[in-house]
């Protein structure tokens, strides 16, 4: 039996994969932050992903619609509070480590995640953090989405249970 997902659903968790992208694209090409939201909001860019097949060729996948406003919200708000943000993900990280020697897309999830945490207290934690992880598998084969999940595990309990 398919598992039912709500429409409303589906287009928060494709706002979250364009946030993603959108502050990667923020931080990586110099292009202002309106311009970014602009092409995402109005479909120029990330309408579409890449699906590996078994038989090892790539497909085209066109995603939910986004949750504009939410997107929205998510990426001027990591481009805001971006500084603030390294601060707390760098409290979380192991000794040695700072966002800036993690890779790109990842400080981009990381970002995403931990605003979103902080800021959107009316989401369950668990919900965030599992969409997160979620998206990490979709970017990284290794251990990064484990990482994800403890950094997040870590930060969710120090933000909502203070």
């Amino acid at each position: 039996m398919a598992k039912f997902i709500s429409e409303k659903i589906k287009m928060k968790t494709a706002a979250r994969l364009a946030a993603v992208q959108a502050t990667y694209m923020t931080a990586y090409s110099q292009r202002p932050v309106d311009e970014v939201i602009k092409d995402f909001t109005e479909g120029k860019i990330g309408r579409f992903v890449i699906e590996d097949k078994e038989n090892g060729e790539e497909e085209l996948l066109e995603i939910s619609a986004l949750d504009k406003d939410y997107f929205e919200k998510l990426v001027r708000g990591v481009h805001t509070k971006k500084e603030d943000l390294e601060k707390s993900l760098n409290l979380f990280l192991n000794s040695g480590w700072t966002v800036e020697r993690l890779d790109g897309t990842l400080q981009a999830l990381l970002l995403c995640a931990t605003f979103e945490l902080n800021n959107a207290l009316d989401i369950d934690a668990k919900v965030v953090m599992q969409e997160y992880v979620d998206l990490a598998y979709a970017f990284f084969s290794k251990s990064e989405p484990k990482m994800v999940n403890a950094l997040l595990d870590q930060i969710s309990k120090e933000i909502r249970q203070g």
